[in-house]
């Protein structure tokens, strides 16, 4: 089998993706992955064919954009970015096509749907969390003040989402999308988040059904496999300062992830909580972190370390709540405080909340709201009673990323 795999994002939609590559080459299929340059020397570490979006620095350009981590203007801007691939995508997917191939795509893999609906490759798309699934049965968690009310009837949640769709999602970007289905000769088409990107051959919800179960306004072809954990783990060195400092203290451990922060703001409100607590730190961030704030001794700073490498020697894990932070922090049974800014951020920190994981604290948050939400979830017997109830619950991620294996095999097979 050919598995052409396509993940659009950052690194939290590309990692999952990574790992079910990684366990169907391990089972004898052959990979081919398409994402941004950026992803380059992961990717070709794993041994995978490698389709390259874009160039490194245009990635690091749309990263570094604010409007991508705004609520108001993240989805325009992330379409943006993926409406000007989306030829390239196409043309590299297609190329890349034999007799032998199926796909599997992240919530923006739009070309290998087109490639699906034109020429009948099987496709299953999945969502690296619920956030992807619109529904009006359980709906998303979206920035405070533009939450639909939870004692609206199910039909009027529904006739809501569906004139939301219309009148922002549609808008945004039918009209590019329906332009190229043109010149594919495909018909134009609508309601392309809660439809049309869902293949019709299997969808996958990469989580548990704890974090949350499939309802009756998914896709009727949904299956969840759990989180399929991954991060780089296997291929980082030991860092033999940073397992000092770990054994010294268990520290808390900040990081915004791959969203854009004011960073000097943002660490400087983290020194300042981890003194009202008393606590030592390690920063995880590629932007620039002033050495003026940072007390030697009680802040470590460093710009990637692999979650499952520095999570189960930690006290608690401050983050921007992308789902695959969430996932791992929960897989080590660590005390969550999640600080949303975008996407489905917000989503995943409320889902991580009523676990009784962690909390939430809105930014920009202040160095006493950290101190406070942290002196919480250190101190209290009911969250750490959370963290090891959903650490035991959790699969391994060998076992989702099986699971998802099994799914493409499925597929090819019939």
């Amino acid at each position: 089998m050919h598995v052409i795999i396509t993940a659009i994002g950052s690194a939290g939609d590309v990692h999952p993706f990574v790992g079910i590559g990684r366990t169907l080459a391990a089972r004898g299929h052959r990979i081919t992955f398409c994402a941004s340059a950026a992803f380059a020397p992961l990717i070709e570490r794993c041994g995978f064919k490698f389709l390259p979006l874009g160039t490194r620095e245009e990635y690091d350009t749309v990263m570094a954009d604010p409007a991508l981590w705004h609520p108001r203007t993240a989805l325009p801007t992330l379409w943006k970015t993926v409406a000007s691939t989306l030829r390239e995508q196409y043309r590299l997917l297609e190329q890349a096509c034999d007799d032998q191939t199926v796909m599997l795509g992240s919530l923006w893999a739009f070309a290998a749907r087109l490639l699906q609906e034109k020429h009948g490759i099987p496709l299953i798309t999945a969502q690296v969390s619920p956030f992807g699934f619109w529904s009006a049965a359980a709906p998303s968690t979206h920035p405070p003040g533009t939450n639909l009310p939870a004692f609206l009837p199910y039909p009027v949640k529904r006739t809501l989402l569906r004139f939301i769709e219309r009148a922002f999602l549609d808008r945004i970007m039918a009209p590019e999308l329906n332009s190229f289905r043109n010149e594919l000769g495909l018909p134009p088409t609508k309601r392309i988040i809660s439809q049309w990107i869902a293949s019709p051959d299997r969808v996958l919800g990469l989580f548990p059904d704890w974090l949350a179960p499939v309802q009756h306004d998914w896709p009727a072809q949904t299956v969840l496999t759990g989180f399929p954990l991954f991060d780089e783990s296997s291929f980082q060195e030991t860092d033999a300062e940073l397992a000092d400092f770990l054994n010294e203290a268990s520290p808390v451990v900040f990081t915004p992830g791959s969203t854009m922060v004011d960073s000097e703001r943002y660490f400087a409100n983290a020194v300042q909580a981890l003194k009202l607590i008393n606590r030592r730190g390690v920063f995880l961030t590629s932007q620039p972190v002033d050495p003026t704030v940072v007390t030697k001794g009680k802040v470590l700073v460093r710009r990637y370390v692999p979650m499952s490498r520095i999570l189960p020697q930690s006290s608690a894990l401050v983050h921007h709540g992308g789902v695959g932070t969430t996932a791992l922090a929960m897989a080590a049974g660590v005390p969550q405080v999640a600080t949303p800014f975008a996407h489905d951020q917000f989503d995943n920190a409320a889902r991580m909340e009523r676990l009784g994981c962690g909390l939430r604290v809105f930014p920009p948050a202040s160095a006493e709201s950290l101190a406070t939400a942290l002196d919480k979830v250190l101190n209290s017997q009911e969250v750490r009673t959370h963290c090891d109830r959903y650490r035991t619950l959790m699969p391994s991620g060998e076992s989702a990323r099986e699971a998802a294996a099994l799914q493409v095999e499925a597929l090819a097979s019939r």
